[in-house]
């Protein structure tokens, strides 16, 4: 395994030092020590202690510098005003990489903040890797390695789950946890105020090891989201990423103006990312485990066809439902299948799915039925459910299950043993034999569901980001430049209007008006219907202040509108003193949509696409993606939707035309990577029709912000963007 990262040297060091270790029982400097020597670590390991000569029976030196061997890792464990000077000795020894139990940095403001600052400085001076402050420490279960680098009182066994916290306290938590389950582990780190290694890191570290085949994660924030948006969609179409993410982005917690802002609210910034490059997303560290359970031991399914074997009719109902609900499907059995089942199992019994083999079923009823249902092609996964009558050996069950699993690695087996855990229970015995059991089948329902929509996402193509060619960015970049050059936050109309038109959105034509003769007058000139919409710099949503007239069919009805939208503005609270009113031409029929983007401080621009008109932000049928988007992403966005069957077109009215959608869509991307100080924009209503040439956007608002340099282009550039260059493989639309 290569290690272009320098991480070898946290995870597969050959000598650790404990600066800090101590002799009292209890403290971290002792159990840091006690756990390496105690779980047999395979190097060298030197603690490091100025009042002490030996510790747990081991010599101890006064100093990192009186060390005579090599040193590849110092885990510092001294307190918080000594660590930036163990940093420096640890650098002067030629250490390569440590790990910083110490806390009293950045998680506690204050002169932390300043301490962390100057521990960055010198670890980066002599270009050492650091994991923490304020962390647990690091394991590595290889047998070559066996290092137990933490103060957690349990060691993982061997496994192939890479898990990474980012909380320490919850870290002892998850080991005792994956012990229980008699789950292993490949490596496992906290890693704390990440000064240095952070998820990217590690996961980039992992990507490349053998031993590690499932990444489990829990984060609480991102260190660069479109950093590990890169690597995780690669990653995951050779090993899943399964992740819980706690706390919340800051786009929720600002003022809003659009109702993509407003919708842009707690966390859809975290459930876009993982939506995009495929990570599995969990709610709890519990449905972690249940995931990790079934990915580590068992194989992915290849569709959504699901039996259920079970002793009891109840159990196997409610796992019926779980499955459903969670948009698997129940296996239709084959005729053979069902001839096979009748030969054995009692007449009492129910053959269809699920089968209930009722209560008195035993170890050789649940052997010849998993084999007959392992062999039937149209079934793709199983739940076996077995629920402890008093004269049934529970173990027996379980072995009998076992020894049809092991015979098999291409459908995956879920086990549902209900009743408490104890030592005849036969659960240990499932868990220890790689057959993943839970106590509901609700749980085992759901760990299937992810399996197989890991399944499609390890499948599905990649996507490509394209280039239109008919754009007109010069024009567009003299409106943003006069904008913020008059310090405005929002585009005039009829600035966002040749915005849209320079990227190919279309919008229906309009003329601004200042009085009512000149309404009538220019009105004259285009056809009727139309549409008074009042513009007032402001109003931002005109339908709220009754600014929005619609349907107008000749000169009296244009007269009577604009009257009403005159008498609407007057029994305003604050009504706007200078005002222009659009005189619109109608679009009618259709089906109201909205597309648009909000700024979030975390993750960039978030494009929002949904159901739209004045309910939008009642409905809130939108999804969310981070920009920039792909042709993938693009169309996902759309058929996603809850309502997207009304997009296709329900009771014989005719569909709206999807691929004219996605393309806008995608123009929409463009503009908003072409210019990073676009804060937040509403096409709303944006008009969908079969007729791709009539689909437009009848509303649409841009605000606009100054972007920090570091901020107007991507640490990691999208990986086969083509509007640096020219792609022959990418569509151009003229």
């Amino acid at each position: 395994m290569r290690d272009d990262l320098g991480l070898d040297a946290i995870f597969r060091p050959k000598s650790i030092a404990i600066i800090g270790a101590s002799r009292k029982k209890g403290s971290i400097g002792r159990e840091i020590l006690h756990n390496l020597i105690e779980n047999e670590f395979a190097g060298a390991v030197f603690p490091i202690n100025p009042h002490a000569d030996y510790i747990h029976s081991i010599k101890c030196y006064p100093s990192l510098a009186a060390v005579p061997d090599p040193v590849d890792m110092g885990i510092i464990v001294v307190p918080k005003d000594q660590a930036v000077q163990a940093v420096d000795e640890c650098g002067k020894k030629g250490v390569k990489g440590i790990i910083m139990i110490t806390a009293g940095f950045k998680e506690v403001g204050g002169k932390g903040v300043e301490r962390e600052e100057e521990l960055v400085k010198v670890f980066r001076r002599y270009k050492m890797r650091m994991v923490g402050p304020n962390c647990m420490g690091v394991l590595n279960t290889d047998p070559s390695i066996k290092m137990d680098a933490t103060f957690a009182p349990t060691f993982a066994r061997d496994g192939n789950i890479g898990f990474l916290s980012q909380s320490g306290a919850l870290g002892v938590a998850i080991l005792e946890y994956a012990d229980d389950l008699n789950l292993g582990l490949s490596m496992f780190v906290s890693v704390g105020n990440k000064v240095d290694i952070g998820g990217s890191d590690v996961l980039e570290y992992w990507a490349q090891d053998e031993r590690t085949k499932v990444i489990l994660l829990y984060l609480e924030d991102f260190g660069n989201p479109r950093k590990f948006t890169h690597l995780a969609r690669e990653i995951v179409k050779h090993k899943p990423i399964i992740a819980v993410k706690s706390g919340r982005t800051m786009a929720g917690a600002r003022a809003a103006s659009s109702h993509t802002g407003a919708l842009a609210g707690l966390d859809v910034g975290t459930h876009a990312l993982f939506e995009q490059c495929g990570v599995l997303r969990v709610n709890t560290v519990d449905r972690l485990f249940d995931l990790g359970q079934a990915f580590s031991r068992q194989p992915i399914p290849k569709g959504k066809r699901v039996a259920i074997l079970t002793n009891a009719g109840g159990p196997g109902i409610m796992a019926t439902d779980a499955v459903v609900s969670v948009g698997l499907q129940m296996a239709q059995f084959s005729d053979k299948t069902l001839s096979r089942l009748r030969e054995f199992l009692s007449e009492e019994a129910s053959l269809q799915n699920p089968i209930d083999m009722i209560a008195h079923a035993n170890a050789e009823n649940y052997k010849r039925s998993l084999e007959i249902l392992l062999e039937d092609d149209g079934i793709d996964s199983l739940i076996v459910i077995f629920v402890h009558p008093v004269y049934v050996d529970a173990k027996k069950i379980a072995e009998s299950i076992i020894q049809v699993a092991k015979k098999q690695n291409e459908k995956p087996i879920l086990c549902v043993f209900m009743g408490k855990k104890h030592e005849e229970s036969g659960i240990e015995e499932l868990q220890l034999a790689g057959l993943p059991t839970y106590l509901f089948p609700e749980s085992a329902a759901i760990t299937l569901a992810s399996m197989e929509k890991y399944n499609r996402i390890k499948n599905r193509p990649e996507g490509k980001i394209l280039s239109f060619k008919d754009i007109k960015k010069p024009v567009t970049q003299k409106i943003f430049d006069r904008a913020l050059t008059e310090n405005r936050e929002r585009l005039t109309d009829l600035e966002v209007s040749q915005v849209l038109a320079a990227y190919g959105i279309p919008m229906p034509k309009f003329v601004l008006v200042r009085s009512l003769e000149e309404t009538v007058r220019v009105t004259e000139q285009q056809n009727y219907p139309v549409a008074l919409k009042l513009i007032a710099p402001e109003v931002v949503h005109k339908s709220d202040v009754g600014g929005v007239i619609l349907d107008l069919h000749n000169e009296a009805e244009l007269v009577r509108g604009y009257m009403r939208l005159q008498d609407n503005l007057s029994k305003l609270p604050n009504p706007p003193q200078k005002y222009e009113v659009m005189v619109q031409e109608m679009v009618k029929g259709g089906k109201e949509l909205i597309m648009g983007m909000s700024y979030d401080p975390s993750f960039g621009p978030l494009i929002m696409f949904g159901l739209g008109g004045v309910y939008v932000e009642y409905l809130k049928d939108v999804s969310f993606r981070i920009n920039p988007l792909t042709d993938l992403d693009a169309r996902e966005m759309v058929t996603t939707l809850k309502g997207y069957k009304l997009l296709e077109g329900v009771r014989g009215e005719k569909g709206v035309n999807i691929d004219k959608i996605v393309e806008m869509l995608l123009r929409l991307s463009q503009l908003i990577a072409d210019f990073p100080c676009i804060k937040e924009m509403d096409l709303n209503p944006f008009m969908a029709f079969p007729e791709g040439e009539k689909c437009m956007a009848l509303d649409a608002r841009i605000s606009v912000h100054n972007v920090p340099p570091e901020e107007q282009s991507d640490e990691v550039k999208p990986r086969s963007s083509s509007r640096a260059k020219s792609n022959p493989n990418v569509k151009k639309h003229v």
